[in-house]
């Protein structure tokens, strides 16, 4: 199963150890992002740390354990569906374009996420974390 994963979902495994941490690490599911999930999850690392009350050492370390379940898809793929992915989000939340961008750039089973605004779109299936757990 191949599954493209927000950074809310990233952030909340950062933040507490539960279910949605224990599915980013479990093997039964190849999970996917974008350049961009990094960076918008480094700029909360802050945000992280005092949510967790863990250092930024230990941050850093679950980061590198949670990312080796995770692809990087690569840019240039995503930037050939954006176009796309604009008309489809622009009457809803157009800053959710690069993550549906890369859902629709090759062949997966959809994108895990707990933004509401992803659930408007009828074109790519939305995964939430209870729909994940069967399949840990």
């Amino acid at each position: 199963m191949r599954i493209i994963v927000d950074s809310n979902r990233i952030i909340s495994a950062l933040i507490k150890d539960g279910l949605t941490r224990k599915i980013l690490i479990s093997k039964n599911i190849d999970f996917y992002t974008i350049d961009y999930v990094i960076d918008e999850i480094r700029r909360y690392k802050d945000y992280i740390m005092k949510k967790s009350k863990m250092d930024e050492e230990e941050i850093e370390l679950l980061f590198d354990l949670v990312m080796q379940n995770v692809n990087i898809i690569p840019e240039e793929d995503i930037r050939k569906h954006m176009d796309k992915a604009i008309k489809i989000m622009k009457d809803i939340d157009i800053n959710d374009s690069p993550i549906l961008a890369s859902a629709l750039s090759f062949s997966n089973e959809g994108i895990w996420s707990e933004d509401k605004d992803l659930y408007r779109q009828d074109k790519v299936k939305i995964w939430k974390t209870t729909d994940l757990k069967r399949y840990i």
